[in-house]
């Protein structure tokens, strides 16, 4: 056999060996998702009424919105008057957060204090309205 002979031992293939590269992407991936704070929409648009007195709330709260044709959403479904209650007790037993009430500026006034009533009387100790900041 020759100089030039051709062998199998010679024909060895590199890789590069990924898996500490994947092992840091997935914790950071853990890290941001845990950092995360959600805000869960009410899932419908509301016309708000402007307020001078308006101020940032909190990142984490239940979000209820009143449209103006007087129906009552939470998280993109309508769960009416008698929904209030056991949805703030179902939540407020996680961890205690505020209510917050998206109601359009034309709602009337009994439907708004009747949905604070309700959030109120399952438990929930501070319930806000949104408002717009007036910009005069």
């Amino acid at each position: 056999m020759g100089r030039f002979s051709n062998s199998n031992e010679d024909n060895t293939e590199v890789a590069v060996d990924i898996s500490p590269l994947i092992d840091c992407v997935f914790i950071l991936l853990i890290f941001f998702i845990v950092t995360t704070t959600f805000v869960e929409e009410t899932g419908v648009e509301v016309d708000k009424p402007q307020a001078a007195s308006s101020v940032q709330l909190e990142k984490t709260s239940i979000m209820i919105a009143i449209t103006q044709s007087g129906e009552i959403v939470y998280g993109g479904h309508e769960i009416g008057i008698s929904g209030i209650r056991p949805l703030v007790k179902r939540m407020m037993q996680k961890e205690e957060v505020p209510v917050i009430i998206q109601a359009d500026q034309n709602v009337m006034s009994g439907l708004l204090v009747r949905v604070i009533d309700e959030a109120k009387l399952a438990g929930a100790v501070k319930v806000s309205i949104s408002t717009l900041k007036n910009q005069g």
